[in-house]
């Protein structure tokens, strides 16, 4: 029997929806775009602090007992001062009766402002050697070290051993360091000291070439008289008798003012100033030291020339050397940071704050997210075993048998591969049944498959293109028995299916009833994955909802639903695109509970292809976010609708978009972990996580009584297919921020689910 619901007029304006079609689909590739550069972003956020903290790119070797017969002797047995002119080596020591402080591997947040009180009570500067990555994490400590008066030169960015390095890193130290001290404190130096160097007669072989070399580019290299080996945190008394220089000489003194916990450096260092000033020493920069010498060796002095002291310090700097500071003598080694380098270095260190402030929040975040995940497994697995053990005890009955017939309405599109075993499929059915196939203006001869089968209970009505909500209303509208089951076009049942599906409705406070959706075509990879999908993420999550009266979805491949209910409600809303998810909520909130029924079996057609798997599961994710936004009310609400808004709603926000949203970002975490971390500790926390996994996938195939052997491609389906179904998530996402719309996407059916036999 065939019915044609006519059409008004000749042609049917099309809708909102349909009308922004062409132009969504011509957004969709700009938003993936977006949502890519988006994790993108993150990554490299990610990058730039793990660089920060010398996870990435970091380079802990430090050379020792190396050969220094390439060195000459004048520097060796040289001051810790080191320059070059015209290619010469020139080393200067600090004067008799002198002391010029250093300070190594700063800022620090603690103990660097402690040492700059006290260096400022005591009226006394000091020469701090800066770590570049420390310096753009802390750019304030840098800029008041500056304006106390204080000298400032570079440790490198990332405290490596600049002899192992090559030409191309060294540059980067450097030129990254420079630019932090623009950014910070809007200066750039002429200052270095390398990490690990202590005294000149250190410099070897290997070390000896990059003193050159810095120095060819107008770096002074600086090193040490006396070392306070404050590091070894000795004590107090200790630390003031080492860098206590002997028989009145002048010396650079070494303290640290980071590295570790310098609390006795901090105590140890107002004695030591105060002891120093009473045996008649005078305090200064590197730069004072290096005036005060030249003062006393005149031969030294360059008088006219207008070049700082030491040599043409700046010359090879580039845009970086602009004068020296003010004019201020013990700070005579820097130079104001102009144009660009300025700029630069501005950008660095927002970047630099953009990731102290992300990746924290990130990882606590992801923290709480792991966390959440593991809690919902645990969840999932008691709650599963309690709905199973309460569906199948021998004396669970819905109530008196359900035998009236039921209505079954089979929604078609241009699904001429499939009609027929689907409707085959319902003939076979236990339980009496009237058949509605509503053809939602298909052009490849639907309609005619489904009559030519001659079947006395189908009827076949023929509509207008609409979308599958308007079809499935149709199919209401034309049933005549209390109970609709609904199912798609693709979709073949079990000759049980039915009778089992409308059981439940012998309660009567039931409204709709969820079946267990199998994927037939499970033999090819994707098809495998969606398997055990199907098994663990669907079928196990509706027992937990069912428990919790709280299930946000029936299948569209198989639900059944109280006529009256449905017509309520209003119908399938043609307003989003999960008109499953639409109606299922909207039923919770007039007071019908939705329940699980796992022994009505229905084998749907999964995407053969990742094109169209993503097309389905964009469209799935995305209505599914429609959905929930219309029905945010129910937040508020008071009585059912306000018991699934603050129950069922916020576990599908948490564990279907929040959650998946930010699991990308758990296995960049991991990758970047194990390349850079600890590999091994790494490894063995994925290897965890996927066997807790492995658990949950098992047990969810026991209740179903599926075969195990599809659980050997689970390892597989974490690396490649998650990851896919994440980015679909982001990328719907992105639609909803940016205000898109999509279609309704027909995906291309093969026929090949006919019969339910023999699938394992």
């Amino acid at each position: 029997m065939a019915t044609t619901t006519p059409s008004r007029g000749r042609r049917r304006a099309p809708s909102r929806m349909t009308r922004a079609a062409g132009k969504a689909a011509a957004l969709q590739k700009p938003r993936v775009i977006l949502a890519l550069l988006l994790l993108l972003a993150l990554t490299s956020v990610m990058l730039l602090d793990g660089y920060l903290r010398s996870e990435v790119g970091g380079d802990e070797r430090v050379r020792s007992d190396a050969g220094s017969n390439k060195v000459p002797d004048s520097v060796i047995d040289g001051g810790p001062i080191l320059s070059f002119r015209n290619g010469e080596a020139q080393s200067r020591s600090v004067p008799d009766k002198t002391i010029a402080l250093t300070f190594d591997d700063g800022p620090n947040p603690t103990w660097t402002p402690q040492i700059l009180k006290i260096l400022q009570e005591n009226d006394v500067p000091g020469t701090f050697f800066l770590v570049g990555s420390m310096v753009s994490r802390y750019p304030s400590i840098v800029n008041d070290l500056v304006d106390q008066g204080n000298e400032v030169g570079i440790h490198t960015f990332t405290h490596v051993d600049l002899s192992y390095q090559s030409d191309t890193r060294i540059q980067r130290e450097m030129a990254q360091t420079q630019l932090a001290l623009a950014g910070a404190a809007g200066i750039t130096t002429t200052l270095f000291r390398a990490p690990y160097s202590s005294k000149t007669d250190a410099i070897d072989n290997y070390s000896w070439p990059v003193y050159k070399r810095l120095g060819a580019e107008g770096y002074t290299s600086v090193f040490v008289d006396t070392d306070s080996d404050d590091w070894k945190r000795p004590g107090v008394s200790k630390i003031i008798k080492w860098a206590t220089p002997s028989k009145n000489k002048g010396a650079s003194v070494l303290f640290h003012d980071a590295g570790g916990e310098r609390s006795q450096t901090v105590n140890a260092l107002g004695t030591y100033i105060k002891k120093m000033k009473a045996k008649g020493y005078t305090f200064t920069t590197i730069s004072g030291a290096t005036q005060l010498a030249d003062a006393e060796n005149a031969d030294s002095r360059q008088p006219g020339t207008g070049e700082a002291p030491g040599g043409r310090q700046g010359e090879g700097l580039g845009r970086q050397g602009q004068g020296a500071q003010g004019g201020n003598a013990l700070q005579a080694a820097h130079r104001t940071a102009t144009g660009t380098t300025l700029y630069e270095g501005k950008a660095l260190v927002a970047a630099v704050a953009v990731a102290e402030w992300t990746v924290p929040g990130l990882a606590t975040g992801l923290a709480v997210v792991g966390v959440a995940v593991m809690g919902r497994f645990g969840m999932m697995l008691i709650l599963a075993r309690r709905h199973y053990r309460r569906r199948n005890r021998r004396r669970f009955s819905w109530g008196e048998p359900v035998t009236r017939p039921v209505s079954v309405i089979v929604p078609a599109y241009n699904e001429k591969e499939c009609i027929a075993n689907t409707l085959k499929s319902l003939a076979q059915s236990t339980h009496p049944i009237e058949i509605i196939v509503v053809d939602d203006g298909s052009t490849d001869g639907t309609k005619e498959i489904a009559e030519a089968l001659g079947m006395p209970n189908v009827r076949v009505i023929r509509q207008e293109n609409a979308g599958k909500p308007a079809a499935l209303n149709n199919g209401v509208r034309h049933a005549s028995h209390d109970i609709v089951v609904m199912m798609d076009g693709d979709t073949v049942f079990e000759a049980d299916t039915v009778r089992q599906l409308v059981q439940p409705f012998a309660d009567p406070g039931i409204g709709a009833v969820a079946g267990n959706a199998k994927v037939g075509n499970r033999d090819t990879v994707i098809g495998a994955w969606q398997h055990i999908e199907y098994v663990m993420g669907f079928n196990l999550d509706r027992r937990m909802y069912d428990l919790l009266r709280c299930m946000p979805t029936i299948p569209g491949a198989i639900g059944a639903f109280r006529r009256e209910a449905v017509l309520a409600v209003g119908g399938m809303g043609e307003d989003t695109l999960a008109e499953d998810t639409d109606i299922t909520i909207a039923l919770h909130r007039e007071g019908w509970r939705v329940v699980y029924q796992e022994h009505a079996k229905a084998w749907t057609e999964a995407p053969g292809s990742l094109k169209q798997l993503w097309s389905q599961r964009y469209r799935w994710s995305y209505g599914t976010m429609q959905a929930l936004w219309k029905h945010r009310k129910s937040l508020t609400d008071r009585g059912p609708s306000g018991r699934f808004g603050r129950v069922g709603m916020p576990l599908v926000v948490i564990f279907q978009i929040v959650t998946p949203v930010f699991a990308p970002l758990i296995d960049v975490f991991t990758v970047y972990s194990m390349i850079f971390i600890d590999f091994e500790a790494s490894l063995l926390a994925w290897l965890a996580v996927l066997g807790v996994q492995l658990v949950c996938a098992a047990y969810a195939f026991r209740l179903d009584r599926e075969k195990y052997r599809y659980l050997l491609m689970m390892p597989l389906q974490q690396l490649a297919y998650r990851q896919m179904m994440y980015l679909v998530l982001i990328h719907s996402c992105v639609t909803a921020l940016t205000g898109g719309r999509l279609r309704w996407q027909k995906l291309k059916r093969t026929g090949e689910v006919g019969t339910p036999a023999g699938v394992g």
